[in-house]
């Protein structure tokens, strides 16, 4: 394994679209567009081109070359693009399918044989990462995670409402990562330090994570986590995560209300994969 370069990334396109598939009569969108909502199939949201394209378009700006998608049995839409349709010239994209959608733990899981014991990003198929987020974890030679400024987060197209509520980052003086707070309250929030971090899902893991996937209980309402396999490695195998602070916002796709502020960012811009 080679522990300094990081080419491959694992994107979770497992999720069934809860939030996506719910009506709202506010949200502006195309009939195609309101097609794929029903489906719940959020990465394949049309911008032009699919939304997960612009996703996998900055990975390879970022020096990614090889990308696995984690689906389920049922998206045949997404093989049939990425799989038949698209002919990609700057990465490769492999496909891991995750039976049953038991958990982000579980979705990362289903990725071990594209690792291959290499050190891999993972992501969301709902989030557009800024690059510094992309380029900074590839150049981490441990594992670390991106830790998005929240006033940064403020600025971008998820409302202040849902940013309160994502999960906060806490880190000691050397920058690593010491607990991650899920759904913090106000008084926690006040008491904590400038730059308040928050988690988007975004990391740098080394093959240790497949064993913490495999060894962690289900949470309280299920599924195997994957902050839960996070915490087995620092716990059980002395695993430390370095945070890359990032002073940009994510742009966000996880329901109907975010498609309009989406096509205003991204329409019109270069792809090229």
């Amino acid at each position: 394994m080679n522990n300094t370069t990081m080419n491959k990334a694992v994107i979770l396109a497992r999720g069934l679209g809860t939030r996506m598939r719910k009506e709202d009569n506010n949200a502006t969108m195309s009939k195609e567009q309101a097609a794929i909502a029903d489906m719940g199939i959020k990465a394949m949201i049309p911008i032009d081109r699919p939304f997960l394209d612009y996703v996998m378009h900055n990975l390879a700006d970022a020096g990614y070359k090889h990308i696995c998608l984690v689906i389920g049995p049922e998206h045949d839409k997404v093989r049939e693009y990425y799989g038949q349709t698209l002919s990609p010239t700057r990465i490769t994209i492999d496909f891991a399918i995750q039976e049953k959608p038991l958990g982000t733990a579980d979705a990362v899981a289903a990725a071990e044989k594209f690792s291959d014991g290499d050190p891999i990003l993972v992501i969301n198929s709902d989030n557009y990462y800024p690059m510094e987020s992309l380029v900074g974890l590839r150049e981490l030679t441990e594992p670390g995670l991106a830790g998005f400024d929240r006033k940064s987060m403020l600025a971008g197209n998820i409302p202040a409402e849902r940013v309160t509520k994502f999960a906060v980052i806490k880190t000691d003086e050397h920058n690593y990562m010491t607990q991650i707070i899920e759904k913090p309250d106000e008084q926690t929030l006040a008491q904590l330090p400038e730059p308040v971090l928050l988690s988007m899902n975004c990391w740098r893991f080394g093959p240790e994570i497949f064993t913490a996937c495999k060894n962690i209980s289900p949470s309280p309402r299920g599924e195997l986590e994957l902050p839960d396999a996070v915490q087995y490695t620092i716990d059980t195998l002395k695993k430390r995560y370095k945070t890359v602070t990032v002073k940009a916002p994510v742009l966000d796709l996880s329901q109907r209300s975010d498609i309009d502020s989406v096509v205003t960012t991204l329409k019109g811009s270069h792809v090229q994969l």
